[in-house]
């Protein structure tokens, strides 16, 4: 995958919102509350993000589970796999 469009997507990740967080979950058909929203966003905008790496990824969904709660951290994953799949990314995870 190139450099660029590594950067876009870790740029994305960093400025998502608890708003857009929640019209995601809503497109997904999982609910999160905007606690929870605010609570995944708050951590993708302080930590280091490294999605391409699967260890990296199961890290993040371990600390999103400690942040709200195992099946969130679930929904999360689905939502991640989800967007990636719609976006015909699945060859670069």
């Amino acid at each position: 995958m190139s450099a660029f469009l590594k950067q876009l997507i870790n740029k994305k990740l960093k400025q998502l919102s608890p708003d857009e967080l929640l019209h995601y979950a809503h497109q997904y058909n999982f609910s999160i509350s905007r606690k929870q929203a605010e609570d995944i966003t708050t951590y993708l905008k302080q930590h280091p993000i490294e999605p391409f790496d699967p260890e990296y990824r199961a890290r993040m969904f371990k600390e999103i589970a400690h942040i709200t709660d195992k099946e969130t951290a679930d929904k999360a994953r689905s939502l991640f796999q989800g967007i990636i799949k719609s976006y015909g990314l699945e060859g670069f995870f």
